[in-house]
């Protein structure tokens, strides 16, 4: 493999080994924002490297919020947190390619006494807002938009807490209104049609916040006063797709992942990667902040296929690309439905999918909301295209593993959003 916007990947013979992953994105990204409007300092060890994650801390530096980088290292981040009231910012608010960070700084943001402008890159600038501007608006924000899509100019409010009912299931949605009713008056009530990751909930009450759940239907009170915490973020569970399913190419091979991210919102790829067929173990589980975390003992074994639809669909969102990836190599093929927010994410997925494993020679079916993907395939080396999208590229990267020849992945440095040591991690455990 070499470096820089194009990348090299050979094929393997077996994996082995152990990796430490970054801290998990969904958690660094709210703990940095609650941080910020907590009485007193935090601190975070193992936080994320992903660029997304960075752009959170840079719109709260923005925001008045003190911080700094204590050790490289372990990726400890010391945050001096304001209270409730941020400062307005003299600028407009970058946040980069990061959805997660526009859509749940809006919640935030929404409740000060301010103007402020969210901007993005080219890709983020394609992605729908309307889903975040809705509610806000019902609870007195004014948000203005170029038709539904960044950038965001927010004129905050003293908001009113609302009943919602979200048309799309999307935790990045939940937190941005879970944000917004912690600075309301009265009790802001969110109604969701599925039941999404709980990362938001969970790092609220870890601050000290109270809510409630009942069924798919969180209720959170306004006013509450937040206290700074100390925490090390768990392993993300979704950048320990990519390895499990390199893991899962192989029989006989042998991974582990320590102090992962366990959280059973999101560990429903373990269940269906177990279901295939693929060995794991799981051992040292603990509950940190509200959070569970383990180690990730795997050994490879020849995977069945899969179907992934309706809830399955939506829990996930993230690990899709890279089970799509394996497809071809898995003995039944594995089919995707209700899965059409994959063409807004940082690239239309489903075609990227599609395009990217036919130039290797399998066969695909695209769906409007998914992929039929045939098993027993065979796959050559190719040039392929990330799309600027980080987990296309990773996708593909182990893809390539087991095709006959090299694989030419272009903009694989998109890889950085979330994890910057990537293809060296990966390059790590290959054995040839």
């Amino acid at each position: 493999m070499d470096s820089g916007s194009q990348i090299i990947v050979r094929p393997a013979r077996n994996l082995r080994g152990s990796v430490r992953l970054p801290g998990d994105k969904s958690i660094s990204h709210r703990y940095a924002m609650l941080a910020g409007i907590a009485d007193g300092p935090s601190r975070l060890e193992n936080y994320s490297t992903g660029a997304d994650c960075a752009s959170t801390l840079g719109c709260m530096r923005s925001l008045g919020v003190t911080w700094e980088r204590k050790d490289h290292s372990e990726n400890i981040i010391e945050v001096r947190g304001r209270g409730s009231s941020l400062a307005a910012p003299s600028a407009p608010l970058d946040c980069g390619n990061s959805g997660s960070t526009m859509r749940m700084l809006s919640g935030m943001i929404a409740a000060q006494n301010f103007r402020s402008e969210l901007v993005g890159d080219d890709s983020l600038s394609q992605r729908p807002m309307e889903r975040v501007i809705t509610p806000l608006t019902a609870m007195g924000a004014t948000v203005a938009s170029h038709n539904g899509r960044p950038p965001l100019r927010i004129t905050g409010a003293n908001l009113k807490a609302i009943a919602y009912k979200m048309p799309v299931a999307s935790a990045q949605v939940k937190t941005c209104l879970l944000f917004a009713g912690l600075l309301a008056q009265g009790e802001t009530q969110i109604e969701e049609p599925l039941r999404t990751r709980d990362h938001g909930e969970v790092a609220v009450r870890a601050f000290g916040g109270e809510l409630k759940r009942q069924g798919n239907t969180v209720r959170i009170r306004g006013g509450q006063r937040l206290r700074g915490i100390e925490a090390r973020i768990p392993g993300d569970l979704s950048s320990a797709a990519f390895f499990l399913c390199a893991a899962a190419l192989f029989p006989g091979s042998q991974l582990t992942i320590p102090n992962l991210l366990m959280n059973p919102t999101r560990a429903r790829l373990l269940d269906v990667l177990v279901q295939m067929g693929l060995n794991i173990s799981v051992t040292q589980l603990d509950q940190v902040h509200g959070e569970l975390v383990g180690a990730v003992h795997v050994e490879g074994a020849e995977l069945k296929g899969a179907t992934i639809a309706g809830a399955d669909s939506a829990a996930l969102i993230d690990e899709i690309p890279v089970l799509a990836a394996i497809a071809p190599y898995t003995e039944q093929g594995i089919e995707v439905r209700n899965a059409r927010e994959l063409r807004v994410k940082e690239s239309d997925r489903l075609a990227a999918l599609a395009g990217n494993l036919r130039r290797m020679g399998a066969q695909v079916e695209e769906l409007e909301d998914g992929l039929k993907i045939p098993g027993s395939q065979k796959l050559h080396g190719a040039e392929l295209d990330s799309f600027g999208d980080h987990r296309i590229a990773m996708a593909f990267a182990v893809a390539a593993l087991r095709a006959q020849g090299e694989t030419l992945i272009r903009r694989a440095d998109a890889a950085a959003i979330s994890y910057p040591a990537f293809f060296h991690s990966l390059e790590a455990l290959v054995e040839r």
